[in-house]
């Protein structure tokens, strides 16, 4: 396959133009029809400008400049709500893909002695809040992600997104594709088919963040669309940027494939598999967007590397200050892959570490359901991963008793990597419900005390499939995690492919309160749906200064023992210092912990 000459528009051109539209009070006219109408994508061209040639070698780097598209979510003509649940048929996102497949075999590692932690009797779940939030559109599975804001929660799926309040008021929503009013991306060049979103909400720089993928094989286009909110509200101005992807490697072009997105203290990362649209695999690509440029629209140069050795890379989101990220794959079935960059804005350089985790192999049996018939619980890859003060938290599936699927997390000390040390695990751990239960698609998150969340999906023959949680607080042994709590259930039976993947972060209010999204499965007039469920719940007991698991004056007095001092004697809040705020923690949490 030739490398460039394409009839196409370039990003940086198309970007300019429909900004100086949108400035003239101008949106490009909705599409009324949908691509599911005739089966299959638009992939139109789109002018006649050639777009940039990245060409990439394993190790490499490449740089490419974008100018932004400037847009106000409150010009769009946006619809009070989502409109009913779409019914009929709906098209899986990868059918629609060029053909692509790779070699998913996990390598055997060398045998150790580690072991994996499991459950403890007692549950660590609180739910506090919850609503449904997206349902069914044209496209299955949804694929969910959220962010959360001071204010707002922010839901991705495919191929939609909306904006609610903490009460699960819908403020906005819309089609990411070229299907809206318009679509979010539209108005930047969008077509028919973006896939694979996901989003995060940044407290460092307050500011949300969406991306998609979209993929189109005729002509051969691949794009990372992303947009930035211009402040801690999405309701309002986002800067978005489409980047031109398809990148080069020996005369071949390949597009990316399921995204992994998170950030540090300088930049934005975006990990997609690379995969040829005349067949083969490349491995990773990781692209790295300043953050400094974006923060109020201004041309962005972002960087590519590439890495031939790995696959289904995920990023972490670092909610503690670090210059350099960390990336999460596996390596064999006995250490996990991590990964960073340094120097991300200048010449950037990969460094890799494997690290010796207990023994465990892919998921091999799909998932029973009440009423289904089996569902997906995907390869085993990496599902999320974040990184706190108290180490990288990262989770995945694995095959568990009798041949079902359990949930597996680690917790890594990363040790000052790359910088002459080595990371290591600190503490690991299974949930696994037991023969015929299965436990799949987990998500893990840390809040400032190290208590630590998880959601996941669960089912076996006898139960429709259903949203779970679990947490550790930072007190319990290493390698466990609560009983599991229910926090939605399904309705009916369903099949097929389920996730790719659920979400969960913590609320940057308090840094301590946990939000999730995931999927369930409903009636609607007589059809089964998808829909999405949002819950907010907490794990941790601040206030129960003295461990008793009771907040009551013995804690007050605890405080009062230390008050002036430091340590962690009475330190409900974990800032070092015992004062009249440890006192207000106490009062707050008054009562039994969860």
């Amino acid at each position: 396959m030739t490398s460039l000459k394409r009839v196409l528009v370039s990003a940086s051109l198309l970007a300019i133009m429909t900004a100086t539209a949108c400035q003239n009070g101008q949106l490009p006219a909705p599409r009324s029809a949908h691509p599911l109408a005739d089966g299959l994508p638009n992939g139109k061209t789109r002018g006649t400008i050639d777009l940039p040639v990245i060409e990439l070698t394993s190790g490499g780097s490449a740089q490419t400049t974008f100018e932004p598209t400037i847009i106000t979510t409150t010009s769009i003509p946006q619809r009070t709500g989502q409109r009913k649940p779409w019914i009929g048929e709906t098209k899986r996102p990868g059918k629609l893909l060029p053909p692509h497949s790779r070699d998913k075999t996990l390598k055997q590692g060398p045998a150790n002695n580690l072991q994996a932690g499991g459950l403890l009797e007692e549950k660590r779940v609180d739910s506090l809040s919850f609503f449904p939030a997206i349902q069914q559109g044209p496209w299955n599975p949804p694929d969910p992600s959220l962010a959360v804001g001071p204010n707002h929660v922010v839901v991705t799926v495919n191929m939609a997104v909306a904006f609610y309040d903490k009460e699960g008021n819908e403020q906005f929503f819309a089609n990411l594709d070229d299907t809206g009013d318009p679509g979010f991306f539209e108005d930047i060049g969008a077509g028919s088919f973006t896939f694979d979103p996901k989003c995060f909400y940044d407290p460092t720089i307050e500011r949300f963040i969406i991306l998609a993928l979209e993929v189109y094989n005729d002509p051969d286009e691949g794009w990372m669309t992303i947009a930035i909110s211009d402040d801690s509200d999405p309701n309002g101005t986002w800067y978005k940027y489409r980047t031109w992807a398809v990148i080069t490697n020996d005369n071949d072009e390949y597009w990316p494939d399921y995204p992994g997105l998170g950030f540090d203290d300088q930049a934005f990362y975006v990990t997609s598999n690379l995969f040829g649209f005349d067949g083969g695999f490349l491995g990773a690509i990781y692209r790295i967007f300043p953050k400094e440029d974006m923060l109020d629209g201004q041309p962005l140069t972002v960087t590519d590397v590439l890495d031939s050795s790995s696959a289904s890379v995920q990023v972490a989101q670092c909610l503690d200050s670090r210059d350099s990220t960390l990336f999460v794959s596996r390596n064999n079935s006995t250490s996990i892959r991590l990964q960073t960059i340094q120097d991300p804005l200048g010449t950037p350089q990969l460094f890799t570490a494997n690290v010796s985790v207990p023994n465990y192999n892919s998921p091999i049996n799909d998932a029973p359901n009440l009423g289904g018939g089996e569902l997906d619980t995907l390869d085993g890859r990496i599902m999320n991963a974040m990184w706190r003060d108290n180490g990288l938290w990262t989770a995945h599936a694995i095959i568990g008793t009798g041949g079902n699927t359990r949930a597996r997390w680690y917790n890594f000390d990363v040790n000052g990597f790359p910088g002459g040390s080595t990371p290591s695990l600190i503490q690991s751990g299974n949930v696994d419900m037991g023969s015929g239960n299965f436990v799949f698609f987990p998500a893990i998150a840390s809040n400032r005390f190290g208590d630590v969340a998880m959601v996941f999906a669960k089912s076996n023959a006898q139960e429709y499939a259903s949203i779970q949680a679990t947490g550790r607080r930072s007190t319990d042994i290493q390698g466990v995690m609560g009983n599991l709590t229910e926090l939605a259930v399904g309705t009916a039976g369903s099949e097929g492919r389920w996730g790719d993947y659920f979400d969960i972060t913590v609320d940057p209010v308090d840094d301590t309160s946990f939000w999730m999204v995931g999927e369930y499965v409903t009636t609607f007039e007589g059809n089964v749906i998808w829909e999405t469920w949002i819950n907010k719940f907490e794990i941790s007991c601040p206030g129960d200064v003295n461990g008793d698991d009771v907040v009551n004056v013995n804690d007050v007095l605890t405080v009062l023992a230390g008050f002036g001092g430091l340590g962690s004697g009475g330190d409900a809040n974990g800032d070092g210092v015992i004062n009249v705020n440890d006192v207000l923690i106490v009062i707050s949490s008054w009562g039994n912990c969860p």
